[in-house]
């Protein structure tokens, strides 16, 4: 799988420095708080679209008490199409900048054609999507924040024959409604994530007529695995 790297946002929007533990998730033992422990015990549990494969990641250490984390990538006829990072936070006591004790951060990535990546209004775009696919669920989330990013690579030298490669990144955190129990919907919300994954990844909405998608113009061939 093409795991996501970088560092995540801190759910205010900035972007934290801590390392990754070598655990895959962690403090969601016995000593976590039940609505933690039922919030993962969902995120493993959840049916998703065939094309998305999730498996456990590091958790950050620091971010927050409790931490769980989970990475994937878009594949679609054994080509992966987009890759990205989702980590659940709970503290317990609640936290001021999230207005809530759990909070969702992530990171996703792609490549796209140049062309496409020149558009100026595709940092917009790219963020309708993800507060489209949460809302499209109808899944109930606040204080959303985050960064989308374009990058361009230019190849010299040695590498002049690679042709320009362009990307976006989107990082994103948002604090789930909590149900029965204090527990979010954690299940509903990875579900929403991956729509976004595909989304950015060009495919077909998994709902057929599903207005709240916007399919992506073009997109840069699939990268081999």
């Amino acid at each position: 799988m093409a795991a996501a790297q970088g560092r995540l946002s801190d759910g205010a929007g900035g972007m934290d420095d801590e390392k990754d533990t070598g655990e895959a998730d962690r403090n969601d033992g016995n000593a976590a708080p039940p609505a933690f422990r039922a919030a993962v015990e969902a995120l493993r549990a959840a049916r998703l679209r065939p094309q998305v494969e999730v498996d456990p990641a590091p958790a950050p250490q620091r971010l927050a008490p409790f931490a769980y984390a989970l990475e994937a990538a878009v594949v679609d006829g054994g080509q992966d199409l987009a890759d990205g990072r989702l980590v659940l936070l709970h503290d317990p006591a609640g936290h001021d900048a999230w207005r809530g004790t759990f909070r969702l951060v992530t990171l996703v990535r792609a490549e796209l054609e140049p062309e496409m990546a020149a558009d100026p209004l595709l940092p917009e775009v790219c963020w309708s999507w993800l507060t489209g696919a949460l809302q499209a669920r109808g899944l109930g989330y606040g204080d959303p924040s985050g960064t989308v990013t374009r990058a361009s690579s230019h190849y010299f030298g040695g590498l002049s024959e690679r042709p320009a490669a362009s990307q976006i990144e989107i990082r994103a955190s948002w604090t789930p409604r909590e149900g029965m129990g204090g527990v979010p919907d954690t299940a509903a919300h990875l579900a929403s994530w991956c729509d976004l994954l595909a989304q950015v990844a060009g495919l077909p909405p998994a709902a057929p007529g599903d207005a709240s998608v916007v399919s992506l113009p073009q997109r840069r061939g699939p990268q081999s695995r």
